[in-house]
């Protein structure tokens, strides 16, 4: 039996991408339906597990002070923000992919940010500074003398974080009349040639057509082990999940089918280090608590004792995202990040969730964590000695600082390259987890999905983790949800503005 409805826009998601499509549709005028393939309890994707940060270009504190909350205005005043420009988000946006970011979608992006996050703040959504997120703030005001120098590009965040995000758009649609319809997944699309003229949803004992412009902000193939498999590789589909377990990349395969091209970095995904003990998929009660970020002032061993990594590259909201990838490449997709009693002041809240191991000598540490304790003893001798005799004294913990090991060692550690030689010495297991996929569906400046011929399939937009050719190899802390929402926004007006066309 087949139920058909009609609407002038059809989402088909519930996170943070899906959600500004939606409510930019509804605002445009359509009659709007959501189609959430969870049940209400566990609605929002991928965004919900989320830092919630926002990564845009401004030009300082009095850019984003009026953004902020009230109750969030407290730590501006004791905040230094400098801008974060175009130029540098650019650089970092190109560095990050290698070059394969796609640059017209890019600009889009930075030309649109900013009123998003404004459009978002109208909304209800609520903006903080990101410094309580990754810092101890009472330990960090200390240690700074009562203000901190915030690196610029991650500097705002939903308060709450994705949770408070998800909370705060589903509050949004609560107060339209959109349509939202619970443990409903889309499971293909209606087309007549490369015309999309809806979605049919599986239900379990029948099927629901729901007729109308079509936008795909289901996510990515992160939740599906065989697609990992498939498309990153050996031991990808043991890895953890670290969000929603419904992103399975079904409507992706279903589009790729239908003839829509495919874009981006396949083998390639957002994978962050996490708590070897964490979920292998995400809970909803932890959410990203098991985060393990602190590393860039750390060392990085594996089970044989050795490092593999340069922790110290640059801040971790611009290497973060392939350090999981770095980790799961170690035997048992295993390792420790090490810290001695001079950094622990830095250990961003979520460490609160770990049981540290502690020793008082590096050897014992080593014997505790399972490591090769030989060759442990001599990473850490060779580490030290290539520290440079004034490291304490440049140390920076909230700017590149410099402060490297040089080419004394065949990885550098480039920053924050501080001597491990104060006790208690304590250490933290961790592994791989995936939060996202980098390929995905071609979509043009616009959202519309571009067909194998790159020609637009009328009636298909693809916002968020689905559309590929944005990120590769890496990803700045921050820019997802950012384009997610700008993208989204575009799309919902775009659909909306076709369906009044098509109906006139």
């Amino acid at each position: 039996m087949t139920i058909s409805k009609i609407f002038d826009v059809v989402v088909v998601g519930g996170g943070n991408a899906a959600l500004a499509a939606a409510l930019s549709a509804y605002q445009a005028g359509a009659h709007v339906a959501i189609l959430e393939a969870a049940p209400k309890s566990e609605r929002g994707g991928n965004s919900r597990f989320a830092g919630a940060i926002f990564r845009i270009p401004h030009n300082g504190m009095p850019a984003i002070e009026p953004l902020l909350h009230p109750s969030a205005k407290a730590d501006a005043a004791r905040c230094k923000l400098s801008p974060y420009t175009r130029e540098k988000y650019e650089e970092d946006m190109m560095r990050t992919s290698k070059g394969q970011c796609n640059r017209e979608q890019m600009f889009i992006m930075f030309d649109h940010a900013y009123e998003t996050v404004k459009w978002m703040q109208e909304l209800g959504v609520k903006w903080q500074l990101t410094i309580g997120k990754f810092f101890d703030k009472k330990k960090i005001m200390a240690a700074e003398g009562g203000g901190v120098n915030m690196p610029p590009g991650g500097a705002m965040m939903a308060m709450h974080e994705g949770v408070g995000l998800m909370e705060d758009l589903w509050a949004a649609v609560e107060k339209t009349n959109i349509g939202v319809f619970y443990s409903t997944p889309a499971a293909d699309l209606i087309t007549s040639g490369d015309t999309v003229l809806g979605v049919k949803a599986r239900l379990q004992d029948h099927e629901t057509e729901f007729l109308g412009q079509v936008i795909l902000g289901c996510g990515g193939f992160e939740a599906s082990p065989r697609l990992r498999r498939q498309y990153l590789g050996e031991g990808w589909d043991l890895c953890i999940v670290r969000g929603t377990r419904f992103n399975t990349g079904a409507m992706m395969e279903k589009a790729l089918a239908a003839g829509a091209g495919a874009v981006g970095h396949w083998g390639g995904c957002h994978a962050s280090p996490q708590d070897l003990n964490a979920p292998k998929v995400g809970d909803l009660s932890i959410t990203d608590k098991m985060s393990r970020y602190t590393y860039p002032y750390s060392i990085m061993v594996n089970l044989k004792g050795e490092r593999f990594m340069d922790e110290g590259e640059n801040h971790f909201g611009l290497t973060y995202a392939k350090t999981g990838a770095a980790i799961g490449r170690q035997p048992d997709a295993t390792a420790f990040q090490i810290f001695d009693q001079k950094t622990l002041y830095l250990l961003e809240p979520r460490y609160s969730t770990a049981t540290p191991i502690v020793d008082d000598t590096l050897d014992g540490l080593a014997k505790k964590i399972g490591v090769n304790v030989g060759a442990f003893s001599k990473t850490m001798a060779d580490f030290n000695s290539a520290t440079p005799a004034d490291a304490m004294e440049r140390f920076s913990a909230f700017q590149c600082d410099g402060v490297s090991t040089g080419n004394k060692l065949a990885i550098p550690k480039t920053n924050w390259a501080l001597p491990i030689n104060k006790g208690p010495f304590v250490a933290y297991g961790v592994t791989c987890g995936v939060t996202f996929t980098y390929g995905g569906l071609k979509t043009d400046v616009g959202a519309r999905v571009l067909n194998n011929e790159d020609m637009p399939m009328p009636g298909l937009w693809a916002v968020g983790e689905i559309a590929g050719g944005f990120f590769a190899f890496n990803y700045p802390g921050g820019a997802g949800l950012t384009k997610g929402a700008v993208f989204g926004k575009i799309a919902g007006r775009a659909a909306a503005t076709r369906a009044k066309e098509l109906g006139s």
